[in-house]
């Protein structure tokens, strides 16, 4: 069975939908580690309360950026993972780190890539004006949400959405999508150009 690490910083709402699609047999991944750059993130609490090993790597302990993404590479190589999730994980992932830990990463974004990558995708959608909007799960590369498409589903705009309403629809989405989308790689109907090192 492949082994799962999900990296989250706030709620863990998508966490705890892989965290349900485990417990339900929908999904054949081993759960290893959850880790956040938030000792207080809620996300690292939903592991906890599954029996999930956790850890936290908050920026401030480390002497740069690259301190920080060294110490979360020697744990996730610990746990011998195979595929990395990132499920609302804040920080962007250096191409260094990237190449270094050499198994799959996925990522989940709340619209429909190549539109509106980045932060508050849900506002530049509304500002725009689209008629549809969605999320999308990819796989991570050294861009900012620019990497291999695996899945994604339309979610409608209405003209009375807020930034609250329409991140609320697609959330709903994402939670069914991502799942599905790690199904996907751990079959291996799906797959980057890299594969996993084992140290």
């Amino acid at each position: 069975m492949k082994r799962l690490a999900v990296l989250a910083s706030g709620r863990g709402s998508n966490l705890q939908a892989i965290i349900d699609a485990v417990r339900a047999g929908e999904l054949a991944l081993e759960i290893v580690g959850a880790a956040s750059d938030q000792p207080g993130a809620q996300a690292l609490a939903r592991a906890a309360v599954a029996g999930i090993p956790t850890a936290a790597f908050p920026r401030a302990q480390y002497g740069s950026r690259a301190e920080q993404e060294a110490a979360l590479l020697a744990w996730l190589t610990s746990l011998r993972v195979d595929i990395v999730a990132l499920a609302g994980y804040m920080r962007i992932l250096s191409a260094r780190f990237i190449q270094e830990l050499g198994c799959p990463i996925l990522n989940i974004h709340p619209s429909l890539l190549p539109a509106f990558p980045g932060l508050n995708a849900q506002r530049q959608a509304l500002d725009y004006g689209v008629r549809v909007s969605g999320c999308t799960v990819h796989f991570v590369d050294e861009g900012v949400d620019s990497g291999p498409i695996i899945l994604q589903e339309a979610v409608p705009v209405f003209p009375d959405d807020t930034v609250e309403s329409l991140s609320e629809r697609i959330l709903k989405v994402e939670h069914r999508v991502y799942p599905q989308a790690l199904k996907m790689v751990a079959e291996g109907l799906v797959r980057p150009e890299r594969r996993c090192g084992r140290g």
